[in-house]
């Protein structure tokens, strides 16, 4: 601690050099803090309330964008540890002009009834969740959404169809908040019913299961999917976490695609922290050898060399952290992947990054301070770089 005054010092003896080096490692740290903050918000990160938890999506086992029979909902809600069912199914189709991105939203059919008992957590007023299920063209809107494209409750919304051909006009009847996704729009499935031909009426995209307790939850998953295991229509069950993030898995292996840019950046920032301590060092081996004649011994030059290494990388980690901050507020405001939405450097990922800067510091400084500190008295004072 009694040589933090001459590290300090020392670190920025060479202001231009130490500021460069200072910008280079937090543009660096402020990439690799952006690509940690996803990676936690993707992998490590979510909503683990019991509400979640007891939440299980089936879908058919071929592809999401395939079908399965209608009934198979009042089945799997007779099996023992099932508390609700709700069906959904995407309904695709186009609002105004769909060029314009701020036209672009998900949209579902489901049962309201159903539906509420699956997801308690939307909060509504009681009478716009009554109207909602008492009238057939209603459609409830999250609350961004609704001040997206600035409707409210009362006006009316038209759908040209594409996977279900028509123009389906809906009345905003409520209007919902308390989940994370609130940019959905939803309406009730018996008019999508009854604007198709007989034919095609009767079948669900996912089926929403409301497990009664936590014990039961691996229980239901199995006993869906063995149910149907021998059926003409298979089904795969997840967890309402594990559902999301297939849609992730589309885009193919994002793990490794991060986790790839990581490592390249860090290697990058080392690189660049061993070029300039290997530049300092070599300037300052007849002052090593001045500290040793001064009775500092190669384990205190070591140490002192590394620590300057060390303080120069966590400023610039830092800084990188402030910049990823800002940075991760536009990705969060672009972002359409829910996981997205709130983006942000939180703590314990900010300390990773320091971690990293400070690690850096010391594995770039290492070798030309072991040299440094290794050389003897007479060969650092002789020496004249």
């Amino acid at each position: 601690m009694r040589y933090l005054s001459l590290i300090a010092k020392n670190a920025l003896r060479n202001k231009r050099r130490s500021i460069l080096t200072i910008c280079s490692i937090a543009a660096s740290l402020c990439l690799l803090g952006v690509l940690f903050a996803i990676y936690n918000a993707f992998y490590l990160s979510g909503d683990d309330s019991d509400a979640k938890s007891l939440r299980l999506v089936t879908r058919n086992k071929v592809s999401l964008t395939v079908p399965m029979p209608y009934y198979y909902g009042a089945q799997i809600g007779g099996i023992p540890g099932v508390k609700a069912v709700a069906v959904s199914q995407w309904f695709g189709g186009t609002y105004k002009d769909e060029r314009d991105q701020n036209n672009f939203f998900a949209r579902f059919a489901v049962e309201p009834e159903a539906w509420f008992q699956v997801r308690p957590d939307f909060v509504l007023p009681e009478e716009q969740k009554k109207a909602f299920i008492a009238e057939r063209t209603a459609c409830m809107l999250g609350k961004r959404l609704a001040d997206r494209l600035a409707v409210k409750v009362g006006d009316r919304l038209t759908l040209k169809g594409d996977i279900f051909p028509g123009d389906y006009e809906f009345t905003v009847r409520a209007i919902y908040t308390g989940v994370e996704d609130d940019e959905t729009m939803f309406f009730q499935l018996k008019y999508l019913f009854e604007s198709l031909p007989a034919g095609r009426r009767d079948f669900a995209g996912t089926f929403t299961i409301l497990v009664d307790s936590l014990e039961n939850v691996e229980k239901v998953q199995r006993a869906v999917d063995a149910r149907y295991e021998n059926a003409s229509v298979q089904t795969r069950t997840e967890t309402e976490s594990q559902f999301a993030m297939s849609f992730l898995s589309f885009l193919g292996n994002v793990k490794l695609f991060l986790l790839s840019i990581c490592g390249a950046v860090t290697f990058t920032i080392l690189l660049v922290s061993a070029n300039t301590m290997a530049m300092s060092v070599r300037e300052r081996v007849r002052e090593v050898g001045v500290l040793k004649t001064l009775g500092f011994s190669s384990g205190a030059v070591l140490w002192i060399i590394m620590a300057e290494a060390a303080f120069i990388s966590l400023l610039g980690g830092v800084l990188g952290c402030l910049l990823a901050s800002v940075l991760c507020i536009g990705v969060r405001s672009a972002s359409f992947f829910q996981q997205l939405r709130n983006l942000s450097l939180e703590p314990h990922v900010a300390l990773v990054c320091l971690g990293v800067a400070a690690v850096i510091g010391l594995v770039s400084s290492y070798i030309p301070a072991r040299a440094a500190a290794r050389t003897g008295i007479l060969d650092a004072l002789r020496y004249t770089g």
